[in-house]
């Protein structure tokens, strides 16, 4: 059963070695993202020395990154000179529209990936970490473009009937409290996150254009109260984050902090009972191991119990049909 949800049958040793050696087309285009090259080239044509000029690297080094490039497809060569193709100038020249921002956050999951044989040796994250303005702005600068284009589509399978306040949890940029805000008139929502993050997420309501119905709120939520009243506490892609127990004391705190009959909506990975499906989730299960101190995925099964311990009633797994669907617990009225 679990094999139907897997990329697909193993055919031979070709497949297990072009698997295998998969991180070096990977490292390839981070390298040139981190560097900015994609960028630097722009809508022109220039000569590797331009170009390792600008990037402050060696012409001789750059240029066998530059055709590396060239037989992935990402860059074109003509004589002595490189261009961007079609598809990098739309996706990787910093500044367009479609601009893949969140790759710049894969450069830190890389470095953190390569610690997996010690972190599964070790049951827990050995990786350590310091307070990193570049990674965070990266991170959340992630997470906002890639949530952007979907927020409005996933608050759609959520009832804001009597909703008027949102307490968004972890909320990063306020992408969905945007969302919220923007599907209903008049709703207010609280962007919660730590201190360093909300300095980000004001910036991002501002230029939403949604300072007059979404405010922050500094705090860890393992460790600070949220306040009460709300109608909606609104948890995404922060359970994976967590160990179980320490979702059992976030569903608790979340409840306490509801209105009655107010709702706690998470979306998140949710797990087939062996854990094997959805593929993204099982792989995002070992991103958790070598980036967290006991986060994991979780099955429908888990998130309903951490729901029935904090008191909810009417719990339901909502569909959406995108990548991630939503578990959905009430408050007694």
């Amino acid at each position: 059963m679990a094999a139907s949800n897997s990329p697909g049958l193993l055919q031979g040793p070709e497949q297990i070695i072009e698997m295998a050696s998969g991180y070096q087309k990977s490292r390839i285009i981070l390298t040139a993202f981190e560097l900015e090259i994609f960028t630097v080239i722009g809508d022109g044509a220039r000569t590797s020395p331009e170009i390792a000029e600008r990037i402050n690297a060696k012409s001789r080094s750059t240029e066998r990154l530059l055709n590396a490039l060239c037989a992935l497809g990402l860059v074109t060569k003509n004589g002595e000179r490189y261009s961007n193709t079609e598809i990098s100038s739309r996706y990787l020249v910093k500044g367009s529209e479609q601009y893949l921002a969140r790759i710049g956050h894969m450069i830190n999951m890389y470095r953190s990936w390569a610690t997996l044989t010690a972190a599964v040796r070790a049951g827990t994250s050995v990786t350590e970490r310091e307070k990193d303005e570049f990674s965070l702005n990266h991170f959340i600068g992630a997470m906002h473009h890639r949530a952007k284009l979907t927020a409005g589509d996933l608050i759609s399978h959520i009832d804001l009937t009597n909703v008027n306040l949102v307490l968004d949890v972890g909320g990063g940029s306020g992408v969905y409290s945007m969302a919220f805000a923007s599907a209903k008139p008049g709703l207010r929502a609280v962007v919660f996150d730590l201190p360093d993050v909300t300095a980000l997420t004001r910036k991002y309501i501002e230029e939403g254009g949604f300072s007059g119905s979404i405010s922050t709120m500094d705090g860890d939520y393992s460790r600070d109260g949220f306040g009460a009243g709300y109608d909606i506490v609104f948890m995404s892609a922060i359970v994976h984050i967590n160990s179980y127990e320490e979702n059992v004391a976030l569903v608790r705190k979340a409840r306490e902090s509801l209105a009655g009959g107010g709702r706690i909506v998470i979306q998140d990975h949710i797990m087939t009972e062996d854990r094997t499906s959805p593929a993204r989730g099982a792989i995002f299960a070992l991103n958790m191991l070598v980036n967290t101190r006991g986060g994991d995925t979780y099955t429908e099964r888990e998130m309903r119990e951490w729901l029935e311990k904090a008191g909810c009633v009417s719990i339901e797994r909502i569909v959406t049909g995108m990548e991630n669907d939503l578990m959905v617990g009430t408050v007694p009225a």
